[in-house]
């Protein structure tokens, strides 16, 4: 069945997911010429997310969007099974999303020009505080939000690593609120380390924001555990 999955995934699902990406890719890229706001150019990363996961062959059941007030920029702090879940929280969350890369990133054909040129935040190895702080400044003025990874790694088994905490910190300088979500299954859509690409079912669940006013950079470790505990008990024990 594996082989069964490898060849569709070489011979039909990498060629159409090329053309997505350089179709979309190109349109968004030709929209950052008049607006570097990205609002178009996220339209385009919504619908490539749809087409990724229609064409996979992904379903998935959303609980709890209905929490978050469209009115105000977020932190959407989520667990990493899988680089299926950029496209499933990219169609399923009703916000204008940007995303937190390496800008070795923006180096990369389509994919990371979009990134590069339509507001997402790109991270500077060198000094990368003060260029993280003046970029999500720049987000909430626009009124846009940011999702991160913090664990920094794809979960092999599904549980939930540690979070690194300098998120956390940049969230309670900024003043922006976080939400957690709990992305569950989409490692079985593609295991890490494995090419083949397998139809599945996955869930996404909002939980309650957390507001960070008040807090001091001494709360960041204990905020980083906080939503991480949230995230994990929202978990199944047994996702098998």
């Amino acid at each position: 069945m594996l082989t069964l999955h490898l060849i569709r995934t070489v011979f039909y699902l990498i060629p159409l997911i090329a053309v997505y990406t350089i179709v979309l890719g190109t349109l968004s890229l030709a929209s950052s010429l008049f607006s570097a706001r990205g609002r178009f150019a996220h339209g385009c990363a919504r619908v490539w997310s749809w087409l990724i996961l229609a064409t996979t062959g992904v379903e998935v059941a959303t609980r709890g969007i209905e929490r978050v007030p469209r009115d105000r920029s977020f932190l959407f702090i989520s667990n990493h099974q899988s680089i299926y879940d950029i496209p499933v929280l990219f169609w399923h969350l009703p916000f204008q999303l940007r995303i937190l890369a390496k800008d070795s990133l923006g180096s990369f054909p389509f994919l990371g020009w979009h990134l590069a040129r339509t507001g997402h935040v790109l991270v500077a190895r060198q000094n990368p505080g003060a260029s993280v702080f003046k970029k999500v400044s720049a987000l909430m003025r626009a009124g846009d939000s940011l999702i991160v990874f913090p664990e920094g790694t794809r979960s092999i088994d599904g549980n939930v690593g540690r979070f690194k905490g300098g998120i956390f910190l940049l969230a309670i300088e900024a003043g922006l609120p976080i939400v957690p979500v709990a992305v569950d299954r989409t490692r079985f859509v593609m295991l890490k380390g494995r090419l083949a690409t397998c139809p599945g079912n996955v869930t996404l669940q909002v939980l309650d924001p957390i507001d960070t006013a008040g807090m001091t950079k001494e709360d960041a470790r204990a905020l980083a555990e906080r939503v991480r505990n949230a995230i994990a008990g929202a978990l199944p024990c047994n996702s098998l």
